[in-house]
């Protein structure tokens, strides 16, 4: 498999992988539970995404970063006719992810629980409709900036993988973070901004759920922006 892989180096784009210890149910679901939507990256990716779903779906979706996984589970219920691969590095937010996936058991679902660049480098090309970044750690130290998860390097794999017109969302709080993203996206040739004035990018996703830690960044006083992209 490792032959059929890109030989781009990936890196860590997250900070640290475990918080808290696990509870006893949140230990057994990731036991028991995450292995059956887990995607096996050791394994060729199908030419047909639509072939990792146990319920048939029309097309895939890709959410990394899922964090608690309020927009992920919003999201695989409004549109059952579509498959969502999430990806989520946290241990805590993927095992509280994966006990609400035991209570629904949904067919159009799957995960992967290390770096993104990772499955990034496995998905066949033109193969996913829409990706979802959303409240990325920023890297707010200059020094750090090279760890955030917009680079050129990762918009060409967001590129390789998206099908024409398929669509990159991010969401942020941080003013800087959310110019970088733009800056970077308007300068790769893939990628074409959608917004026609100011509101389209303060006026939150169609039905946005919204997410805890969206909710914190609006309490403490910071504005989330939302930019839409559509590959060309």
């Amino acid at each position: 498999m490792s032959d059929e892989r890109p030989s781009r180096a990936t890196e860590a784009f997250f900070g640290r992988r475990r918080g808290k210890p696990l509870r006893p149910r949140q230990s057994a679901a990731m036991d028991e539970i995450r292995p059956a939507y887990a995607v096996d990256l050791s394994r060729p990716a199908p030419s047909d995404l639509r072939e990792l779903f146990s319920a048939p779906v029309d097309d895939v979706r890709l959410e990394i970063g899922f964090g608690g996984g309020e927009h992920l589970l919003h999201e695989h219920v409004r549109f059952p006719q579509s498959g969502f691969i999430g990806v989520e590095p946290f241990v805590t937010g993927m095992a509280k992810f994966v006990m609400a996936l035991a209570e629904t058991a949904p067919g159009n679902v799957r995960i992967h629980d290390d770096d993104a660049t990772q499955l990034l480098d496995w998905l066949p090309e033109d193969s996913i409709a829409g990706i979802d970044l959303f409240y990325p750690d920023p890297w707010p130290k200059r020094r750090h900036w090279k760890r955030r998860f917009i680079s050129p390097a990762n918009l060409d794999r967001f590129a390789r993988v998206l099908r024409p017109g398929g669509r990159f969302r991010f969401a942020s709080d941080i003013d800087h973070y959310v110019n970088w993203t733009l800056l970077a996206c308007r300068t790769h040739e893939a990628f074409d901004w959608q917004a026609a004035s100011a509101d389209d990018w303060r006026t939150p996703y169609e039905a946005w759920p919204g997410t805890r830690y969206e909710a914190k960044a609006l309490r403490e006083g910071r504005t989330p922006a939302y930019l839409t992209f559509t590959r060309r």
